[in-house]
């Protein structure tokens, strides 16, 4: 484990040409302080986690030093934000520090949020709120302990430094740690510039550093297209099983890894609802959470049309015609796990649509709903009356359970194997709102950063019992419904 000075640096990005990328310091923050800072992210780089405790620390991740052997940049790209397409975005707020090389030869880039203003940041100050810093520190790792691609964080450092947004707020930084932070846009950007030189450059950079088995083959690009379409389907198809609602699937916004990125007004589904909104700001509801799998297709021809300079029409659209059935495939699959299922496919579907059409109609939770059937008895003489009543409409359970039942008996399924494999499925805790305002309030009303550790730790292992952290499996209490969440941050 290495001090903070002695980071293996190398910095790959930033030996791109100049086109891709301003350099750029990150603008002081004021009298840092630490709110939170994550073990498991600093061996990911092969920092001591003693390091934290330095001064240094705070001095280095909040802008008033450099770190050595760093090269930090502001990335360029640009991207479609809510179906249209916008020619610069950025990065306005995020600086890429550099890349870590660690002993396992894996690169992690440095990122950090809330830098101040770069040359793309039209006319934002560049910053970002201890409360959006919060929500992101503590759903990376939510997503991460969920077992979902995602992007990671080391620390937040605040500042009493203010920011303005629809109110005056306290600021801070937040370290993102990825393997990359390309995004479809990135590739946007140059294709509307009709700078096909830059598109062949970025796409042949991620190519050599991501995909190195794709590096000879002479039809490299659109094998490289169709594995960010097959990476963004499986993405989707676990946002979608695990209840997760993105709020702000902008092409900028998306991870050419197919990764979770760009943390904003996300949420977990409470009760089940289809056609749940989580960002305040989406008024015609384009990311409802039903409509992520769709726009996920979408995006991606966004990026086949920036990346039709590399190939022609016909093999873009080939590379597409995978996203469906890998959305679908990888979907059934997860779901049929949940259910605790042995057979997937065609046959199963049914069973997957009626449930979630009864949780939808009665308003159950959906996670607490998935979690308590692991519990289910197929001994015919007990009617599950636990799981029963949950539900408004018992009779329409009772006529779903009866379907489920004949699946498992079909399967010679056992109920205390199934329960061990279902609770492996079906987490027991998730980031609702509700517990990232209760950490939210209490570090920016007290100054009290307790709650975000507790629930760093909780969210390590989602799947756990944890019976000490019971509470926090909660339904959410009625005060709850008046969080509102938007792109503000």
């Amino acid at each position: 484990m290495q001090k903070l000075e002695a980071l293996n640096f190398d910095n790959t990005y930033a030996r791109l040409p100049d086109a891709f990328f301003a350099h750029q310091p990150p603008t002081p923050m004021t009298d840092p302080y630490m709110v939170s800072f994550n073990a498991d992210v600093a061996k990911l780089i092969d920092l001591h986690p003693e390091e934290g405790m330095r001064a240094e620390f705070l001095e280095y991740f909040s802008g008033q030093r450099t770190l050595p052997g760093s090269s930090p940049l502001a990335m360029l790209y640009a991207g479609h934000q809510f179906g249209h397409f916008v020619p610069q975005l950025g990065d306005g707020r995020a600086i890429l520090l550099g890349e870590v090389r660690n002993q396992s030869g894996e690169h992690w880039d440095l990122h950090l949020k809330g830098g101040g203003p770069t040359p793309f940041s039209r006319s934002g100050d560049g910053r970002a709120v201890l409360r959006s810093t919060i929500r992101e520190y503590l759903c990376s790792e939510a997503m991460h302990g969920l077992g979902i691609p995602t992007s990671r964080a080391l620390c937040i450092v605040g500042s009493d430094m203010e920011v303005y947004r629809e109110s005056i707020e306290t600021g801070a930084t937040l370290m993102r740690v990825s393997p990359s932070h390309v995004r479809f846009g990135t590739f946007e950007v140059f294709f509307y510039r009709g700078q096909k030189e830059q598109v062949k450059i970025l796409a042949d950079y991620v190519i050599a550093k991501h995909f190195p088995e794709l590096v000879e083959p002479e039809d490299k690009y659109p094998r490289f297209l169709q594995e960010v379409v097959l990476r963004t389907a499986r993405l989707m198809a676990k946002w979608q099983a695990v209840g997760f609602a993105h709020g702000v699937m902008n092409t900028d916004n998306m991870s050419i890894l197919g990764l979770t990125l760009d943390y904003g007004p996300f949420g977990f589904l409470d009760n089940y609802d289809a056609g749940y909104i989580c960002n305040h700001s989406d008024h015609q509801g384009r990311y409802a959470f039903d409509q992520q799998p769709d726009i996920g297709a979408w995006n991606l021809t966004c990026l086949a049309q920036a990346l039709t300079p590399l190939m022609s029409v016909d093999e873009a659209k080939e590379a597409l015609n995978h996203y469906q059935s890998t959305f679908a495939s990888h979907y059934i699959d997860l779901m049929s796990a949940k259910l605790g299922l042995k057979e997937s496919g065609k046959l199963v579907v049914p069973l997957i649509t009626d449930l979630l059409d009864i949780l939808h109609k009665n308003h159950i939770d959906y996670t607490i709903f998935f979690r308590a059937l692991a519990n289910f008895k197929q001994d015919a003489t007990k009617n599950n009356a636990t799981l029963r009543d949950m539900f408004i409409d018992r009779e329409a359970f009772d006529n779903w359970a009866r379907e489920y039942k004949l699946q498992l008996d079909k399967e010679n399924s056992a109920d205390a194997t199934r329960r061990t494999s279902m609770l492996a499925a079906n987490p027991k805790y998730i980031l609702r709102n509700y517990l990232a305002q209760n950490a939210i309030s209490k570090a920016t009303d007290e100054k009290d950063f307790s709650e975000i550790d507790r629930l760093l730790h909780l969210l390590k292992t989602p799947f756990d019992e944890q019976p000490e952290m019971a509470r926090y499996a909660a339904p959410p209490p009625d005060w709850a419904n008046k969080i509102q969440v938007s792109c503000s941050s």
